[in-house]
């Protein structure tokens, strides 16, 4: 199932196509809020665990070895933009665009000490991943980072930092004038952990709730995941008996300025549902539904 190529038009940027089909009122969004700071949303909502679980343990008797909650929330997340393309989209220039690709931003903390940095990195996936194929590229990715003193984002933050106060203020302008206009070099778009589709953070490594994270202005990142530990709770089953059962609660942050409050709510209901039933992310999705012009 190959995604048909698009031709690139003028006004399209290195990363996405422009769209040119919405409603004035979305078209003019950008102009009145004009940061992800002025145009962020939050919510939050939980998921159920039995099934994960039970899924987790199949997978790592399979062999998977680590496979985990990281895997299932971004295959989920890969299909849920398979099938509403809508919440890729990003907002630069003032201009909507369609991203050609899912990249999805990880934090990796280099080691578990309070001394230690963090590292991010940054996988691209297609709409037609499984989550076998997730598991494979996200495993690859920790490792690469793993075995290389510093990843490409370190290596060109560690050149910027030894600039001057006054000359690396100046540079940022410059990359953000130029990220404005679309001429930031795919270099640095691709070391950036500010460009993408979206980012994932995993508190409940750390053993804590997830944090309500806000969305950073430079670059064009539109939605920010993050999931915590797991919590314990007391429900009445069917019978009115108290049952015990598990859950992962998970924050997400949105530019709003990419599609409208519905359109996110039916979204993320679905990619709610993905996580509730990873079974199905072990195929590719039936068609791949492609965003307007």
């Amino acid at each position: 199932m190959d995604k048909p190529k698009r031709k690139r038009r003028f006004g399209d940027r290195k990363e996405g196509r422009r769209i040119r089909s919405l409603d004035p009122l979305y078209a003019f969004t950008p102009f009145i809020m004009k940061t992800r700071g002025d145009a962020t949303n939050y919510f939050s909502a939980s998921v159920e665990l039995e099934a994960i679980e039970k899924y987790i343990k199949k997978k790592r008797e399979e062999g998977l070895k680590g496979f985990g909650i990281l895997h299932i929330f971004i295959a989920g997340y890969v299909r849920c933009v398979s099938q509403y393309p809508g919440v890729n989209r990003f907002v630069s220039g003032k201009r909507i665009y369609a991203r050609n690709n899912i990249e999805i931003v990880m934090t990796v903390k280099k080691r578990m000490s309070t001394t230690a940095g963090e590292t991010e990195f940054k996988v691209v996936f297609e709409p037609t991943d499984t989550i076998n194929t997730v598991y494979e590229r996200v495993n690859e990715a920790i490792e690469k980072i793993k075995t290389e003193e510093d990843s490409s984002t370190d290596k060109v933050a560690a050149v910027l930092i030894k600039l001057p106060r006054p000359l690396l203020s100046a540079a940022i302008r410059f990359f953000d004038w130029l990220d404005y206009h679309g001429w930031l070099p795919m270099s640095l778009i691709g070391a950036s952990p500010f460009h993408g589709s979206m980012v994932i953070t995993d508190l409940g490594s750390l053993g804590i709730p997830p944090i309500f994270h806000h969305l950073y202005n430079f670059g064009n990142v539109p939605v920010f995941i993050a999931f915590g530990a797991k919590r314990k709770t007391v429900e009445l089953d069917k019978e009115g008996k108290p049952v015990e059962k598990k859950y992962i609660d998970y924050t997400v942050a949105t530019d709003e300025r990419i599609c409208d409050g519905y359109y996110y709510a039916v979204a993320f209901k679905h990619f709610n549902y993905t996580l509730r039933n990873p079974e199905m992310l072990e195929a590719p999705p039936e068609y791949v539904v492609e965003d307007i012009d």
